[in-house]
């Protein structure tokens, strides 16, 4: 067996392509266009090409892109003052503050200062909540974008057995949460768990999101599981995955590569986000 490998630049493609029509018509409507504010502490090359990736594709859309870029030594009291002044502009209906920030800043501070209804990362606690409680939120846009990649392989996800590897509070913990609501029966796995392996095996689902190159080898993956790789690890030959790609799709049913995988959804979940906020901020209906 060789795994179907899910194409994730298309399947982002797809999305963003839907949205900018909904944002045309949003417009039609609205007489303004949905804005997305992201801030930049620091020059972090990473967090610059991601920036700069973040406003290609808002503009893209057809939304207003606000980018802030602050010098590395920009104080906590400047940065929490820039996010008051977002969450009270009327233009702006997401906010995104570009992590990591500065070791001297306190980056849970500045989360739980962006309004919750402008969260279009999903971090603040408040979507946390509303996302465990099945409320109407945001959830962090990797799980989102997750999420959209199985369900076009599985349109029926209840009752499957779907294994999350990792428990961080931005993709590991939403990600079992949206899982748990389309009644999949979750387990998480983390760096504290005996013989990960054994659950693995036995998922129909592997959601691979734990920071360690090639972790997952093939013969941890149930013949015709479906795995989804969130990982982007750099080493010496390059960008790899959680999941070791070879042996893994000679024995999965379903994989999404790295790169090209997991990580053009991302984005492309931030502009959903963001035209969804918009048309809540507006009272009006989001066309998804």
């Amino acid at each position: 067996m060789t795994a179907t490998i899910i194409d994730g630049k298309a399947h982002a493609l797809a999305l963003r392509t839907r949205i900018a029509a909904h944002v045309a018509s949003f417009r039609e409507h609205t007489g303004r266009a949905p804005g997305l504010a992201v801030v930049l502490v620091g020059e972090d090359p990473a967090s610059a090409v991601y920036v700069r990736n973040k406003g290609k594709a808002t503009r893209d859309a057809g939304m207003e892109s606000f980018e802030h870029r602050l010098p590395a030594d920009t104080d906590s009291a400047t940065l929490l003052a820039l996010v008051e002044r977002l969450n009270v502009d009327a233009a702006v209906d997401g906010i995104l503050v570009q992590l990591p920030l500065p070791a001297h800043i306190d980056a849970q501070a500045v989360l739980l200062a962006i309004d919750p209804d402008k969260d279009v990362d999903g971090f603040h606690p408040v979507n946390a909540g509303r996302l465990a409680i099945g409320a109407e939120g945001f959830v962090p846009c990797t799980p989102l974008g997750c999420l959209m990649l199985l369900k076009d392989i599985h349109p029926h996800l209840a009752g499957l057995e779907a294994v999350v590897v990792g428990r961080s509070n931005i993709v590991g913990k939403p990600m079992a949460q949206l899982l748990l609501q389309q009644s999949c029966t979750v387990t998480i796995v983390h760096s504290r768990t005996r013989d990960v392996f054994a659950h693995t095996r036995q998922a129909d689902i592997v959601v691979a999101a734990v920071g360690i190159p090639q972790f997952i080898k093939g013969d941890w993956i149930k013949p015709g599981a479906t795995v989804i790789d969130v990982g982007i690890n750099r080493t010496d030959a390059g960008l790899v995955g959680d999941v070791d790609f070879a042996s893994a799709r000679e024995v999965a049913g379903a994989i999404t590569p790295v790169p090209g995988g997991v990580g053009p959804m991302t984005i492309a979940c931030l502009i959903r986000n963001t035209y969804v906020s918009a048309c809540r901020r507006d009272g009006v209906e989001a066309m998804l």
